[in-house]
């Protein structure tokens, strides 16, 4: 075991990145560190496969590369697994970079590969030099401690060996060995700002100061383990799941931190809001009607000021719910519609033992005051009913704050009108005044809602 293959191993130990009784994926793609990688890990005993993705985006490049890590795992004994992507059409269709577009398609491969074998990990050949370009572009971003941590050697079951070691030496390693490797051109071309990091800044801060390098991975590692206490101190919400449940965090929380703003970056960054977004709504918490209803959007997500509290939810719910049409129904009968949402509607005479319906999902009506057609829709600015028990009307905005129903509800929350446009009900709230049961009904309309949830 020579020097480079110690200092891996033990850093592997130092961070439980080694079960002896596991498996472990190593990424290859041919170039020098995950050449690196393949090799020490593989000298050091650990039972690996390799993974190569061929994203068909260099030409001759992308088979050369390919082509090159069967040849090496072939030589070495080493099981690879490929897999070819149309990355440019995935970033197309998914409207992203063609470097994010390859970073889903390679991770998500890994990850399904990782299922498949049974593997304990996933290895990537990250560097120390790498995590000094990665601190230095979320500087430049402006980013808070937890840009500023850089890369982990951690991450689920994503591992990182080579943080512990620099370019130079993944490069003498290589060499002592006599192992070559590819260079993937677009790495030698300034057209990126990690390259021009690479190429001009780091270089020139080494002018300054020959240590340059290692002192800025110093400090990576002392604001890692700063933010490690910092996430164990804070108690970060966890992200909104599938069926888009809004995550809530409370504004007494954060008003008392003795920085608001740095307490809100730990809550909230993950969820993409950073800088003058953070700024803007602390000063709105603050301003003399506390910014309730102001929003913010992020990426993937929606912010909004509700009373006392912060609400996030999934950018996806509201656009499922701008893209949500309304659903007609010109009859009695059942209805389906939207995926998971049922209606009953049925008519039947008055008997001397009825009793009207006292639950949120049915409805009991006076039939021959519901005209049809009825319309299954949305909430629309303003809309209003007259509330059962009340002489005058409403607005359906003004009733759901008296019920204390934040954004995210008001913005989600149906109606059911009649042929004439007034609200009969509205849904899981309150039915109208004008559709009572009075002692001289006759005919009962019963409407009965069912929402189930998606599997």
């Amino acid at each position: 075991m020579n020097k480079i293959e110690t200092i891996v191993r033990n850093y592997i130990v130092r961070h439980g990145m080694w079960k002896h009784d596991g498996s472990y994926i190593v990424a290859l793609s041919g170039g020098a560190d995950s050449v690196a990688l393949l090799l020490i890990l593989k000298n050091l005993g650990m039972p690996i496969h390799a993974a190569h993705c061929n994203f068909h985006l260099r030409g001759e490049e992308s088979e050369r590369d390919e082509q090159f890590c069967v040849d090496l795992c072939e030589r070495e004994g080493i099981c690879l697994h490929r897999i070819h992507f149309d990355t440019l059409t995935y970033a197309e269709k998914h409207k992203v970079s063609i470097e994010m577009a390859a970073r889903d398609l390679r991770y998500r491969y890994f990850a399904q590969l990782a299922r498949d074998i049974e593997a304990d990990g996933i290895c990537v050949a990250h560097h120390r030099d790498d995590n000094v370009e990665t601190l230095l572009l979320n500087l430049l971003r402006g980013s808070g401690v937890d840009g500023l941590a850089a890369i982990a050697p951690k991450n689920g079951n994503i591992l990182r060996p080579l943080l512990c070691i620099s370019r130079q030496d993944v490069l003498d390693y290589l060499a002592e060995k006599g192992q070559d490797y590819v260079t993937d051109s677009t790495n030698l071309e300034d057209d990126a700002l990690r390259n021009k990091i690479r190429h001009h800044v780091i270089p020139l801060l080494e002018t300054l100061n020959p240590a340059a390098r290692e002192n800025i991975a110093q400090s990576a590692r002392y604001l890692r383990q700063a933010k490690m206490m910092l996430d164990d101190a804070v108690d970060v919400p966890s992200q909104p799941d599938d069926s888009g449940n809004t995550i809530t965090i409370g504004q007494q929380l954060v008003m008392q931190a003795a920085s608001p703003e740095f307490m809100l970056h730990q809550l909230i960054g993950s969820y993409g809001f950073h800088g003058d977004t953070i700024d803007g709504i602390i000063e709105s918490m603050n301003s003399q009607d506390g910014g309730i209803g102001k929003i913010w959007k992020s990426n993937e997500y929606i912010l909004c000021i509700d009373r006392e509290k912060l609400l996030i939810t999934p950018q996806k719910e509201m656009d499922n719910l701008q893209k949500e049409k309304a659903f007609r129904l010109p009859e009695e009968g059942n209805y389906s519609f939207a995926g998971n949402t049922r209606i009953r509607i049925r008519r039947y005479p008055r008997t001397a033992d009825f009793t009207p319906s006292k639950e949120s999902h049915r409805i009991t009506l006076d039939a021959n005051q519901v005209s049809f057609p009825l319309t299954y829709r949305l909430t629309q600015q303003g809309d209003r009913f007259k509330p059962f028990g009340m002489k005058g009307t409403k607005l359906v905005s003004d009733y759901l704050t008296d019920r204390k129903r934040n954004y995210m509800e008001k913005m989600s929350q149906h109606v059911l009108t009649d042929k004439t446009g007034e609200i009969i009900w509205l849904i899981g709230e309150r039915t109208s005044e004008h559709c009572r049961i009075i002692p001289d009904t006759q005919s009962i309309l019963e409407i009965e809602l069912e929402e189930k949830s998606e599997v």
